[in-house]
């Protein structure tokens, strides 16, 4: 029989801009329920949750990790996530499994710029919040002031449920308006002293109160009746109605804390257990079918892996949640996405980096298992003769690209393995080997996300890398149409070579008219795997070319745009019309009019004004307000053309498209500028063209690495 059954579970994620105190709190809840005997500190590198040798090393959370404790009949299973937005894969995952998320916010800097992205990560999975104002012993706590611009960043919906009496040095009285009473903490923290709410408090514990009973009442019309009729709401109603405007995110409860103090924790753990959902209480899960899987311990065993660490000597191991049944070792799942059945051979709950084997876990709980060979994030594994996929976790694209290579020759295979372990683990994280670019490519989250990746190749894997600049990939097209004729002519004796071909080229464009002047027998539309189209068009008349060259000049003209004049990159946007001709009755063949093609249409490229494209693309960043001049005065530095600037909050979203060639090293610089105040996103948006000068350089550099090249 399980230990706790499904209503009795609890799901919570901590999340905050880094230096909130996450880790410090997970910290408190397990010590407050018993489960460690002793308090540790991030400072003295001895925490459950940063058990990680490369996270005691930073002295920050890399990681997200899974914990829990057993509190007054109720199991709550706590993820600790990562501050730094280069890991906000870790994020995202985990709150896709937990049923509440607690964002900390720190008293001292108010609602930072990771809390503004987390929340946006929050909306998208509808996890109801509850907010923690953390910190309030510092001496440059102010709550009020976090209290407002929570207000004015997340809406409000954000109902104080406690306040202190006093921030800063000497804290450690909370006044909690939802229970009506002082909390003392003693020197040290731990259980407080209940007390009650001082006479000069009273107006404002009373205020907040009648506002905290009026925004549960006014979201349930029956809660609404029972709070007119007695002017109140009891203890029962209360959890009732918070519960419910928690689902439905109606109430975003505000909280206080000093982690650091261990003051505060036990009494959110309280509310945790008391008014937080189970899985079972949430909305029902989504299949790709469009069906419900209900979360209900008697429903077919289902479970969805949303975390896979690579562990030395042991294998892989799979954090799940279970969404639907009863799962047991020995049990065989199907893995939706590959038909490939697996055998759950051990679970287990996880403490940090301790696992303790199991015989079963319930729907809504969560655990792992080993060794699922077949298995990674974002499967769904359910019973034989189900079908259910539920929906897989979108990770936000990379910011950050560098190339990557062994510096020991013969190492190419075991850096291969090592990046798609470190891609199994991490999808944020993207491996590319890129022909065109003839080079490897990572692409990350930004330099944090780098480091971290250096540091397993070298420590885990026992590889010696080195990073480059990547390669940019341009594009080349043409400005102007131009006209060539190219005469391939080749005897050395018997059967020679003859292929004479007349082309015009022109700038493509969506919609362009046929050519007046040519008659058109014949067109082709090729989109082309980089972008962008070649269109081919056959105005050959009188039969000066067979019919059956064609495609022999088609592939001629293929090959060149796949290393264009100018930089040997990619062409785009090119119609090609081939109109005139000659040909041998005996020495013309396939190869004969291929070179003529590609020799023709290289020709009249260098005639038709080439033009250099670069990709663009699209950053935003956030930043508060004072650092906006910094942050403009950089991107302008690598020829940003700014889109515009939104205010929020106290933040500023600044839009800019910027050349790719010239992000590199903006991660770095963007956290230096800002005091890692700042979080930037990129995408890629389109190509442009290269400033002229540039485009020279470009083209000079080209030519001459060819001839130094040369044999």
């Amino acid at each position: 029989m399980v230990e706790f059954d499904t209503s009795h579970v609890k799901n919570i994620v901590l999340l905050g801009h880094a230096g909130s105190g996450k880790t410090t709190l997970a910290e408190c809840m397990l010590f407050e329920a018993g489960i460690i005997g002793r308090r540790g500190s991030v400072k003295e590198k001895n925490t459950v949750g940063d058990y990680h040798e490369l996270e005691k090393e930073r002295g920050n959370s890399i990681f997200s990790k899974l914990m829990h404790t057993r509190w007054r009949g109720y199991k709550i299973n706590i993820i600790d996530t990562p501050g730094h937005d280069d890991f906000n894969g870790e994020v995202i995952s985990a709150l896709r499994v937990a049923d509440t998320g607690v964002l900390l916010l720190n008293a001292a800097m108010g609602v930072e710029v990771g809390a503004d992205m987390i929340w946006g990560y929050a909306e998208r999975f509808a996890t109801p919040m509850i907010l923690a104002i953390n910190k309030l012993d510092h001496a440059a706590a102010n709550y009020e002031k976090t209290l407002a611009e929570a207000l004015g960043h997340f809406g409000q919906k954000v109902m104080p449920v406690q306040y202190p009496v006093t921030a800063g040095v000497g804290f450690n009285e909370i006044i909690d308006v939802l229970r009506m009473s002082l909390y003392r903490f003693p020197e040290g923290g731990g259980k407080p002293e209940k007390l009650p709410i001082p006479e000069k408090e009273k107006a404002r514990a009373d205020r907040l109160h009648k506002e905290l009973v009026e925004a549960v009442a006014v979201n349930d019309e029956l809660l609404m009746e029972h709070y007119l009729d007695k002017g109140e709401l009891d203890e029962d109603e209360m959890r009732e109605g918070l519960k419910k405007s928690l689902i439905n995110r109606d109430i975003v409860p505000v909280f206080c804390l000093s982690a650091e103090l261990d003051m505060g924790s036990g009494r959110l753990m309280g509310f945790i257990d008391n008014v937080c959902p189970s899985a079972n209480e949430m909305p029902p899960q989504a299949t790709l079918s469009g069906e419900s899987l209900p979360c209900d311990a008697s429903g077919p065993a289902c479970i969805f892996v949303y975390k896979t660490v690579s562990e030395p000597h042991v294998g892989e191991l799979s954090f799940f949640k279970v969404y639907s049944g009863v799962v047991k070792p020995g049990m065989e799942l199907v893995n939706e996405s590959t038909g490939v059945s697996e055998k759950i051979s051990q679970l287990f709950v996880v403490e940090g980096d301790k696992r303790s084997a199991v015989s079963e876990l319930v729907a809504g709980d969560i655990g792992a298992t080993l060794k699922l060979k077949n298995t990674h994030v974002n499967n769904t594994l359910h019973l034989k003769g189900r079908d259910i996929e539920l929906k897989a976790i979108s990770f936000p694209p990379p910011n950050l690209t560098v190339a990557i290579e062994p510096v020991k020759k013969g190492d190419e295979d075991r850096l291969s393995q090592a990046l798609h372990t470190l891609r199994e683990e991490d999808p944020t994280m993207l491996v590319e080997v890129s022909s065109s670019l003839r080079q490897t490519l990572i692409h990350c989250q930004g330099d944090m996300h780098l480091a971290v990746a250096k540091w397993k190749l070298e420590h885990i894997h026992k590889l010696e890398v080195t990073f480059a600049k990547p390669r940019v990939s341009y594009r080349e097209t043409i400005r102007k149409p131009a006209e060539s004729s190219y005469r391939h002519r080749k005897q050395s004796g018997g059967a020679g070579q003859f292929g004479e071909v007349c082309m015009r080229i022109e700038p493509w464009y969506e919609g362009m008219p046929d050519p007046e002047d040519l008659h058109v027998r014949g067109r082709e539309e090729h989109p082309l795997d980089w972008g962008g189209k070649l269109v081919y068009l056959n105005c050959i008349v009188g039969g000066v070319i067979d019919n059956r060259f064609l495609p022999s000049i088609f592939k001629g003209v293929m090959e060149k745009m796949l290393e264009g004049p100018l930089t040997g990159s990619h062409v785009r946007d090119v119609r090609v019309s081939v109109f005139d001709g000659k040909m041998h009755p005996v020495d013309s063949n396939d190869v004969s009019f291929k070179i003529a093609g590609m020799m023709a249409f290289r020709q009249a490229f260098k005639e038709a004004d080439p033009l250099l494209l670069e990709p663009i693309s699209h950053v935003e960043v956030l930043c508060p307000h004072e650092l906006t001049g910094h942050v403009i005065g950089d991107l302008q530095s690598r020829r940003a053309i700014l889109d515009g600037i939104l205010t929020e909050g106290h933040f500023q979203r600044i839009s800019a498209k910027v050349p790719l060639a010239e992000m590199e090293g903006y991660s770095s610089s963007l956290r230096s500028i800002t005091q890692g105040r700042a979080r930037f996103s990129m995408e890629f948006f389109d190509y442009g063209p290269v400033p002229h000068e540039l485009q020279r350089k470009l083209t000079e550099t080209y030519h001459a690495d060819a001839i130094t090249a040369e044999p």
